[in-house]
């Protein structure tokens, strides 16, 4: 038998982590002769494009730089696909195309709407009793917005990320002796925890950020001005982060006139902007200097800074994956399930992967402030678990040295 993994959705710099931990697994495992790797998602596999993983990762090397690389390197896509009683052709293609190369697992790296597509081919599998053909889901996603799971792998480092980012724009913001404004816009649609992991600073003796507002809680122009206001009559460079899906009372995106109003085929709006719109608002109303910064897709593919906890509980899972393939496990996603915050520990089990297909995962509420302006204790003690460890760069020609397929 022979086992396939394939990437999809937004990449991370922890997903190729999971992609080597399916590899590593499969090769102490006689049952399984070789490990594809199928390039671009569910559409790779409807189009036959495949690599034998073994021919790739040839040394410990290649697969030490695999675990380091940032993105997705076996491609990825955002197919949505039709209900296999809708459309049972394309369902038919998948299976074809899988059994042509004698993959009894198939292995589905993704988020969100990656889940969608493992329920729907496990549906299609159920009805028509097809048991040669195993699918599993394996989480990923910056924004932790995976329901069933305690956390989703990309996720801690991405957090790493943004808090030492913010850290670095507070140093520099504080340099000057006049007042000052500087709005740090994060990704986040619907769940804020990216823009909340900024708090981890302060376990550092941090201030900042002073202000951090979350999708979770109502946004107010007014509320933010006052809020601001407030925060200069104590600090001399005000720090801000916000999420890029942050909404006013009446349910549109603070943002909206600097948003394109496109969404992608799973119906998502392509947000950015927040950030540039707060910064003309309080040069207009406060009228001190001010700038935005928009962390963008950095958040998703710096490698530099990963979190070593984030990279290694990525591989786990993908190894694990593996086991539960093995156990006859089908139509379900891995999850990670916290035991501890401290020590921290947990264990890795699977949940229908129905159960977190196109579904999301809030920042508790509980963990926001009455104000709706900042994070509270309990969100320290779920995040600094997460971010804990470095995994140093190979380097070459003084830059870090990446795996290519």
């Amino acid at each position: 038998m022979n086992i396939a993994v394939a990437q999809s959705g937004g990449p991370t710099c922890a997903i190729n982590a999971s992609l080597a931990g399916v590899y590593s697994a499969a090769q102490h495992i006689d049952e399984i002769s070789r490990v594809y790797g199928v390039l671009n998602g569910i559409e790779g596999v409807i189009n036959d494009e495949m690599v034998d993983l073994s021919e790739k990762i040839t040394s410990d090397v290649n697969y030490q730089l695999l675990l380091r690389t940032p993105s997705a390197v076996l491609g990825s896509c955002r197919r949505k696909l039709p209900k296999h009683t809708v459309q049972a052709e394309v369902y038919d293609r998948i299976t074809e195309v899988l059994r042509s190369h004698d993959i009894g697992m198939f292995f589905y790296i993704g988020g969100n709407d990656s889940m969608d597509t493992v329920a729907k081919y496990s549906a299609y599998l159920c009805d028509k009793g097809i048991t040669d053909i195993k699918i599993i889901g394996i989480p990923k996603t910056i924004d932790n917005d995976l329901c069933e799971t305690d956390h989703s792998p990309g996720f801690g480092s991405a957090a790493k990320y943004v808090a030492a980012t913010v850290q670095e724009i507070a140093r520099d913001s504080n340099v000057y002796s006049i007042p000052s404004v500087t709005v740090i816009e994060t990704m986040g649609r619907h769940a804020g925890w990216l823009a909340a992991a900024s708090c981890c600073i302060r376990a550092n003796g941090e201030s900042a950020p002073h202000l951090i507002y979350l999708p979770e809680t109502t946004f107010s122009i007014e509320g933010f001005l006052s809020d601001v206001k407030n925060e200069m009559s104590k600090h001399k460079a005000v720090i801000v982060v916000v999420s890029e899906g942050v909404k006013t009372a009446e349910g549109k995106f603070a943002a909206e006139e600097y948003q394109s109003g496109a969404k992608d085929v799973f119906g998502h709006s392509y947000l950015s902007g927040i950030g540039k719109f707060l910064e003309k608002l309080v040069a207009a109303e406060i009228g001190c200097k001010v700038r935005s910064i928009e962390l963008n897709v950095m958040q998703r593919c710096s490698s530099h800074i990963a979190s070593l906890e984030d990279i290694q509980s990525s591989e786990s899972i993908g190894m694990a994956a593996v086991k539960s393939g093995l156990e006859g496990k089908s139509g379900c996603m891995m999850t990670f399930v916290r035991e501890s915050n401290m020590p921290y520990s947990y264990r890795i089990d699977t949940v229908d992967a129905a159960k977190a297909a196109n579904s999301e995962k809030f920042f508790p509420k509980e963990w926001i402030n009455a104000a709706g302006n900042n994070v509270l204790a309990p969100a320290y003690d779920y995040l600094m678990p997460l971010i804990q460890g470095e995994l140093h760069a190979i380097m070459k020609n003084g830059m870090p040295l990446n795996f290519v397929i």
